[in-house]
Protein backbone atom coordinates (compact mmCIF):
# COMPACT_ATOMS: atom_id res chain seq x y z
CA UNK A 1 0.00 0.00 0.00
CA UNK A 2 1.52 3.36 -0.99
CA UNK A 3 2.31 5.92 1.69
CA UNK A 4 -0.14 8.80 1.98
CA UNK A 5 2.54 11.47 2.13
CA UNK A 6 5.90 10.13 0.99
CA UNK A 7 8.87 12.19 2.16
CA UNK A 8 10.83 14.43 -0.17
CA UNK A 9 14.21 12.81 -0.94
CA UNK A 10 15.91 15.94 0.37
CA UNK A 11 14.80 14.99 3.89
CA UNK A 12 16.44 11.60 3.47
CA UNK A 13 19.65 13.14 2.15
CA UNK A 14 19.76 15.56 5.07
CA UNK A 15 19.07 12.96 7.77
CA UNK A 16 20.83 9.90 6.40
CA UNK A 17 23.77 11.51 4.64
CA UNK A 18 24.56 14.98 5.96
CA UNK A 19 23.48 14.57 9.58
CA UNK A 20 24.69 10.99 9.98
CA UNK A 21 28.12 11.87 8.54
CA UNK A 22 28.21 15.21 10.37
CA UNK A 23 28.68 17.10 7.11
CA UNK A 24 27.61 20.66 6.45
CA UNK A 25 25.78 21.50 3.25
CA UNK A 26 28.91 23.33 2.07
CA UNK A 27 31.15 20.31 2.73
CA UNK A 28 28.78 17.91 1.02
CA UNK A 29 28.31 20.25 -1.94
CA UNK A 30 32.08 20.35 -2.36
CA UNK A 31 32.25 16.55 -2.40
CA UNK A 32 29.38 16.37 -4.89
CA UNK A 33 30.83 19.04 -7.16
CA UNK A 34 27.72 21.24 -6.96
CA UNK A 35 27.02 24.72 -5.65
CA UNK A 36 26.02 25.04 -2.00
CA UNK A 37 22.75 26.71 -3.06
CA UNK A 38 21.89 23.73 -5.27
CA UNK A 39 22.27 21.20 -2.45
CA UNK A 40 20.57 23.53 0.03
CA UNK A 41 17.52 23.79 -2.24
CA UNK A 42 17.30 19.99 -2.36
CA UNK A 43 17.63 19.34 1.38
CA UNK A 44 15.19 22.15 2.13
CA UNK A 45 12.66 20.65 -0.29
CA UNK A 46 12.68 23.67 -2.60
CA UNK A 47 13.61 21.65 -5.68
CA UNK A 48 13.21 18.14 -7.03
CA UNK A 49 16.00 15.60 -7.06
CA UNK A 50 17.43 15.33 -10.56
CA UNK A 51 18.85 12.09 -11.96
CA UNK A 52 22.26 13.79 -12.11
CA UNK A 53 22.16 14.78 -8.44
CA UNK A 54 21.00 11.27 -7.50
CA UNK A 55 23.98 9.85 -9.40
CA UNK A 56 26.38 12.26 -7.69
CA UNK A 57 25.00 11.23 -4.27
CA UNK A 58 25.35 7.56 -5.19
CA UNK A 59 28.96 8.02 -6.31
CA UNK A 60 29.97 10.12 -3.31
CA UNK A 61 28.06 8.42 -0.50
CA UNK A 62 26.98 4.99 -1.77
CA UNK A 63 23.26 5.76 -1.54
CA UNK A 64 21.29 4.00 -4.29
CA UNK A 65 20.39 6.35 -7.12
CA UNK A 66 17.42 4.10 -7.93
CA UNK A 67 16.05 4.39 -4.39
CA UNK A 68 16.45 8.17 -4.36
CA UNK A 69 14.68 8.55 -7.70
CA UNK A 70 11.86 6.24 -6.55
CA UNK A 71 11.45 8.48 -3.51
CA UNK A 72 11.22 11.51 -5.79
CA UNK A 73 8.69 9.77 -8.04
CA UNK A 74 6.53 8.81 -5.05
CA UNK A 75 6.68 12.36 -3.74
CA UNK A 76 5.75 13.76 -7.16
CA UNK A 77 2.81 11.37 -7.57
CA UNK A 78 1.45 12.33 -4.16
CA UNK A 79 1.74 16.06 -4.90
CA UNK A 80 0.05 15.64 -8.29
CA UNK A 81 -2.84 13.66 -6.78
CA UNK A 82 -3.36 16.49 -4.29
CA UNK A 83 -3.84 18.83 -7.28
CA UNK A 84 -6.40 16.47 -8.82
CA UNK A 85 -9.40 18.84 -8.49
CA UNK A 86 -7.48 21.63 -10.28
CA UNK A 87 -6.79 19.52 -13.36
CA UNK A 88 -9.70 19.31 -15.78
CA UNK A 89 -9.57 16.98 -18.76
CA UNK A 90 -12.07 15.37 -21.10
CA UNK A 91 -11.92 11.57 -20.95
CA UNK A 92 -11.36 9.82 -24.27
CA UNK A 93 -14.44 8.14 -25.72
CA UNK A 94 -14.06 5.98 -28.82
CA UNK A 95 -16.16 6.96 -31.82
CA UNK A 96 -19.61 5.42 -31.56
CA UNK A 97 -19.42 4.96 -27.79
CA UNK A 98 -22.35 6.25 -25.79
Amino acid sequence: MPMKNPPHPGLFVKAEVLDSLNLSISEAAGLLGVRRATLSALVNQKTSLSPEMAYRIEKAFGVSMDMLLRMQAGFDVCKMRQKKPEIIVKPYKPAGAH
